[in-house]
């Protein structure tokens, strides 16, 4: 069937969610919130507080728009902190990448060579983008390498430095080298089945918390692989939905073992937690006694 509802001012659309029972104390600055943020991404927000059977888009007794503005604010918040950690974690694979992979084949031009790696197709599809990248980027790096040398592509660790994140995550799975994968994820204190599953995770979560992407809640369509073997406290993964984002904090804090020693990442997650206690963390996947775990304290 064809869409057909009108579009609503902001004004209408707090009107509208006052007769379904949300409870709003400035109706003037809930329109300025929906006009800026948008109805729409504010939605998501409203689910947890409708009545059952939420198909009615009924709102409980407690429910108000300052709730739904603090999940937004929580869920953001959230998002920054991810990102910031996350970041840490990728300059760190990328430097491992580039760097102890050259180490371990004895070439520093490994990336761009067809003999160290397995799969033909997907190093093809690999050295098309590097070429691409390569011939665009305006980097001071990459400028000085092609003035001054006459290689056509220049070593690793600078290519890993233009690349996106998942598709440095792929060339390091196709690598050849079972010896080259190990010893980069024993770097991060991962067997390298784990190690690659959980970059890539991570590499989508990124890319989530880059582009604005509701967090808060959400239940995500991959699954990680869980370590058996770790050189650095866990979770019991088995006790968490690994769909929820807890599993993905989890995941970064590891990693900040070896990225960040002296990170304040779990105070900074208890703080803002503690900021926003209206929010369910249990929508996030946080067990109840999340803190106890040796990885948290």
């Amino acid at each position: 069937m064809k869409y057909e509802k009108p579009g609503r001012t902001a004004e209408e659309l707090v009107a509208m969610l006052q007769e379904k029972g949300l409870v709003v104390d400035d109706a003037s600055r809930a329109a300025g919130y929906i006009r800026n943020i948008g109805y729409f991404r504010l939605k998501a927000y409203f689910y947890p507080l409708y009545r059952e059977p939420k198909s009615r888009h009924l709102f409980k007794e407690e429910a108000t728009f300052d709730k739904v503005m603090n999940m937004y604010r929580f869920d953001r918040k959230l998002r920054l902190l991810l990102f910031n950690e996350i970041e840490k974690i990728e300059v760190a694979f990328r430097s491992a990448t580039g760097n102890i992979v050259s180490e371990v084949l004895g070439d520093v031009f490994w990336m761009t060579e067809r003999k160290h790696f397995k799969n033909s197709f997907y190093f093809d599809s690999a050295l098309a983008l590097i070429q691409s990248e390569y011939d665009r980027s305006k980097e001071e790096f990459v400028i000085h390498f092609k003035n001054k040398y006459s290689d056509t592509f220049p070593p690793a660790w600078m290519i890993a430095e233009i690349l996106p994140l998942g598709n440095l995550s792929h060339i390091y799975m196709n690598l050849r080298s079972s010896r080259a994968k190990k010893k980069v994820a024993k770097y991060f204190g991962l067997q390298e089945p784990v190690f690659a599953s959980w970059i890539l995770v991570l590499g989508n979560l990124r890319n989530m918390c880059c582009h604005h992407v509701r967090t808060w809640n959400r239940e995500l369509a991959i699954n990680t692989a869980d370590p058996q073997v770790t050189a650095f406290p866990w979770i019991d993964g088995t006790a968490v939905n690994p769909k929820r984002i807890y599993y993905r904090i989890c995941m970064i804090r590891y990693l900040l073992f070896t990225v960040s020693p002296h990170s304040r990442f779990t105070e900074k997650l208890k703080i803002l937690i503690s900021r926003y206690p209206t929010v369910d963390i249990g929508a996030v996947g946080f067990p109840a006694d999340w803190e106890t775990e040796p990885m948290w304290r």
